[in-house]
């Protein structure tokens, strides 16, 4: 699994980085999030599905059938 976090679309509301602190973090000035690494072990799964559900801007990304790591790193916008 692979997960990426849409800069143009996260408005920073903290909840990727409260439920999935091993795979997001906040930027320090805007505090808008980005993914510490594009891939997620099996053991992160689960809580990287949980922060995508709790996004109320709908800014994370999924991808569930690329091999970890084949993907943009951190965000894109």
């Amino acid at each position: 699994m692979n997960v990426w976090v849409d800069a143009r679309r996260c408005q920073g509301h903290t909840l990727c980085a409260m439920i999935a602190p091993d795979h997001f973090v906040l930027d320090d000035i805007d505090g808008h999030a980005s993914t510490t690494s594009p891939a997620v072990a099996a053991e992160g799964a689960e809580r990287v599905r949980n922060a995508v559900r709790s996004c109320p801007e709908g800014a994370i990304v999924v991808d569930e059938s690329s091999p970890n790591g084949s993907g943009p790193k951190g965000s894109f916008s």
